[in-house]
């Protein structure tokens, strides 16, 4: 093939790919990345008056055990400053009923706020290290105490005024 038949193709080609590119309708533009305060607002409001019901297990061996229901009620969350946040949560154990302001780190991968805690010491409940992942409605993570650890995940609901 001669040089310039090649070329003429290859314009021929282009111009082809072009116009059927130009039918496909336009993209939508990009939508409006939110800002870290929004993204923060977002994050205090999924974690007001909020209930976390979902399962848990154990992990032994690198082998998850049996599921077991889990029910967490958060009543709100506060940024302290920087990624330090502190969540009012109510923990039932035995026979304790109590509400506990837990120190936390709020990261963000994108715009999802991970909570983490590590080796955080709950009077008269143990040593706690956890990664928990909001999304939407849902949570999920993995968390240890001590010799024993596992994984959660679950839904979250609100209270209405």
């Amino acid at each position: 093939m001669k040089p310039t038949i090649l070329i003429l193709s290859l314009c021929v080609f282009a111009l082809t790919a072009r116009a059927q590119d130009a039918s496909k309708p336009a993209d939508k533009p990009a939508a409006k990345q939110p800002t870290q305060e929004e993204l923060e607002a977002k994050f205090k409001k999924t974690m007001t008056k909020a209930t976390f019901v979902g399962r848990w297990c154990m992990v032994k061996d690198g082998k998850p055990g049996p599921e077991r229901e889990e029910k967490y009620v958060i009543y709100d969350a506060n940024k302290v400053s920087g990624d330090s946040w502190i969540i009012r949560a109510r923990l039932q154990y035995g026979n304790k009923d109590l509400t506990v302001p837990i120190p936390v780190t709020v990261k963000w991968a994108g715009d999802t706020p991970v909570i983490s805690l590590t080796d955080l010491a709950i009077p008269g409940a143990g040593t706690y290290t956890a990664r928990v992942l909001v999304y939407g409605n849902q949570y999920a993570g993995t968390w240890s105490g001590g010799d024993h650890g596992g994984l959660l995940n679950g839904a979250i609901t609100n209270a209405t005024e």
